[in-house]
C-alpha cells in the first residue's frame, strides 16, 4: 500500500499507485469466483479496505472515483463513500453501472447503510439482472445488521421474494435465495414465515422456485439453525 496517500489526495494520486499494484493472480482469482476482469486491477478487497482507511472518507471524491470505471476504483469510492450523504439518485446512478456481483453485493451493504430501503422495490422491479440483485442483496444485509428493524419490514420482503422467485437467472435467483435464507435465520418470528415461504415454493412446478425453496428449506429446517433462534430468543428474556 503506497505510504504516500492522505486523506487530501486527489483521485489521480490514488489511482496512478493501484495501477502499479497491479495483480495477475489476483485477476485470476477473481475470474474463478464470476467476477468481471476487463477494467480491474487485480487488487483484494482487504488492499482496498486498507488503502480506503488510509485516504479517509470523502463523499465528493468517493463519487469522482466511481467514475474511472475501474473495478478496483469503484469498490475504493464504495468504502469511502460517506453513507449520510449518499442519495437515491446517486444510487440509482450507480446501480446503472452495475456489470458485476461483488460490486452489487458491496454496493448494497452501503445502500443498507444509508437508508435507502425505498430503493428496494425500484431495483426489483428493474428487469436488469444486476440492477435486481441489489434489490435482494440489501433484503439479506438488512436481515442481518438491522437489529431493530420491525419483523413487519421482513414479512413484506417475503412477498417480494415469492415474486421474484421464478426469475431463472443466476445472480437474481441465487440473491434471492440468499435473502429468503437470511431473513428465515433472523429471529423465530421470522423463521415460520420464511420456512413457510420455502416450502411452498420447494413445492412449485416451476425449477427455478423449486431451486430457491428446497436449498432455503434445507437450512431453515436444520437442527443447528432452529436451535441458534432458540437459543438467541432464551437469550433475550
Amino acid at each position: 500500500m503506497p505510504d504516500r496517500l492522505t486523506q487530501a489526495s486527489t483521485v489521480p494520486e490514488i489511482v496512478t499507485p493501484m495501477q502499479s499494484m497491479a495483480s495477475g493472480p489476483v485477476l485470476a482469482g477473481m475470474e474463478r469466483v464470476g467476477i468481471r476482469t476487463d477494467n480491474a486491477l487485480g487488487l483484494s478487497n482487504p488492499v482496498l479496505r486498507g488503502i480506503a482507511k488510509q485516504i479517509g472518507p470523502n463523499h465528493e471524491r468517493a463519487m469522482a472515483l466511481w467514475q474511472t470505471g475501474i473495478r478496483d476504483v469503484r469498490v475504493l469510492a464504495i468504502y469511502t463513500a460517506e453513507p449520510a450523504r449518499l442519495t437515491a439518485g446517486q444510487a440509482r446512478a450507480w446501480a446503472d453501472d452495475f456489470e458485476s456481483w461483488e460490486i452489487v453485493d458491496i454496493a448494497a451493504d452501503l445502500f443498507v447503510e444509508a437508508g435507502l430501503d425505498a430503493l428496494i422495490p425500484v431495483f426489483a422491479a428493474d428487469e436488469r439482472e444486476f440492477v435486481r440483485r441489489a434489490a435482494f442483496a440489501m433484503i439479506a444485509g438488512m436481515a442481518v445488521h438491522r437489529k431493530a428493524e420491525p419483523d413487519a419490514t421482513f414479512m413484506e420482503a417475503l412477498s417480494l421474494t415469492a415474486h421474484h422467485a421464478q426469475d431463472a437467472r443466476n445472480y437474481v435467483r441465487k440473491a434471492v435465495n440468499w435473502a429468503l435464507r437470511n431473513i428465515g435465520k433472523r429471529n423465530l418470528a421470522c423463521h415460520q414465515p420464511a420456512l413457510a415461504l420455502a416450502e411452498q415454493l420447494a413445492a412449485s412446478d416451476d425449477k427455478t422456485a423449486r431451486w430457491i425453496g428446497s436449498d432455503a428449506r434445507r437450512e431453515l429446517s436444520s437442527e443447528k439453525v432452529i436451535g441458534r433462534l432458540h437459543h438467541k430468543q432464551r437469550s433475550k428474556l
